[in-house]
């Protein structure tokens, strides 16, 4: 594990386990999609203030990563975590801004992340699976 790993890790674990709402995976899975949502923000280059995104842009650069990570049983996981709406979501980062793990601008607020998005609708009724357009790059046996 790398140093920066553990110095955030520690940490992560106990707001989530003194918090009992949500699972510490939870928690990490928040901090790997905010690459996602800088990316997807177009911020990724970005320094300073710019780099900030919005609520509603933390929730779509992790509805992409949870897609990517768990396709349609993306909701089913996040369930497991304790996050049963988007709302959640917000709920969990500012848990990581009062103990100073994110930062926020005085715009912010947790009401930010409620009309997100809903889970079923978004992972499972939308799912569409990525399949090679040549059925020869599945890399199955040859038929025949």
């Amino acid at each position: 594990m790398a140093i920066l790993e553990r110095v955030i890790e520690d940490p992560i674990r106990n707001i989530a386990l003194k918090d009992g709402r949500y699972s510490p995976e939870a928690f990490r899975f928040l901090f790997e999609a905010l690459t996602q949502a800088m990316i997807m923000a177009g911020k990724e280059r970005a320094e300073g203030v710019e780099r900030h995104v919005t609520g509603q842009e933390v929730l779509e650069g992790m509805r992409a990563h949870a897609s990517d990570l768990f396709g349609p049983l993306a909701a089913q996981v996040w369930r497991s975590w304790g996050v049963t709406e988007a709302i959640d979501w917000g709920h969990i980062v500012f848990l990581l801004v009062e103990a100073r793990l994110l930062n926020r601008q005085d715009t912010d607020t947790i009401e930010d992340f409620r009309d997100g998005f809903d889970f079923d609708e978004i992972f499972v009724k939308n799912y569409k699976p990525l399949l090679p357009e040549d059925p020869d790059d599945l890399g199955g046996p040859e038929l025949g």
